[in-house]
């Protein structure tokens, strides 16, 4: 008798066996079922294989009804735990409070070098004049690494910054300019 099986029965008789004990034995099939449902999904997607098998699993273990019996019939629960959170994740992200209805803009894209159009650099620009006046340091970084086309631990050390502050700076910066762009 496999495993898993096995354990399930056990399970199912409530010996001394948890869900829990289930995890090593099934983990790697899991993970496959959530990576195949992710090949299905849109570039972009904020949840990760690994983060849709752990809710999933917690979904499931969290039901009192647990009569599975086999590996498919396991396999299946998942399967539906998984869609059901893909689903919740992708209405949360319609919602206005979370930029539903939004063209979600890829700063470090356009950081990067790509191909810039006239109307985003003169937003950019005018973002960038109302930034002066709350962190001016901040739009130098900006600067260097949009402009100038200095590489972040270059612009770092051109500004005398840590690794770390310039982390910081940098992160900021990118919020507060998205903010201010997706605000036009």
């Amino acid at each position: 008798m496999p495993e898993v099986t096995r354990l399930l029965e056990a399970l199912a008789i409530d010996e001394k066996v948890t869900a829990f004990d289930l995890v090593p034995v099934i983990y790697a099939q899991l993970r496959q079922l959530a990576a195949r449902k992710f090949s299905h999904e849109c570039p972009g997607q904020t949840l990760q294989p690994t983060a849709l098998v752990h809710e999933a699993w917690l979904r499931l273990v969290k039901d009192e009804i647990r009569d599975w019996k086999n590996l498919r019939h396991l396999l299946a629960a998942a399967a539906t735990a998984m869609r059901r959170i893909l689903i919740e994740n992708a209405r949360s992200k319609q919602r206005l409070k979370r930029g539903g209805g939004w063209t979600r803009i890829d700063f470090n894209e356009c950081v990067s070098g790509g191909a810039v159009k006239d109307e985003m650099l003169l937003a950019l620009d005018g973002a960038l004049e109302n930034f002066a006046q709350v962190s001016p340091e901040a739009v130098r970084l900006v600067e260097l690494r949009f402009f100038a086309g200095f590489s972040h631990r270059e612009a770092a050390e051109m500004m005398g910054l840590s690794r770390r502050s310039a982390d910081g700076l940098w992160a900021y910066a990118r919020a507060w300019l998205l903010e201010e762009l997706l605000r036009e």
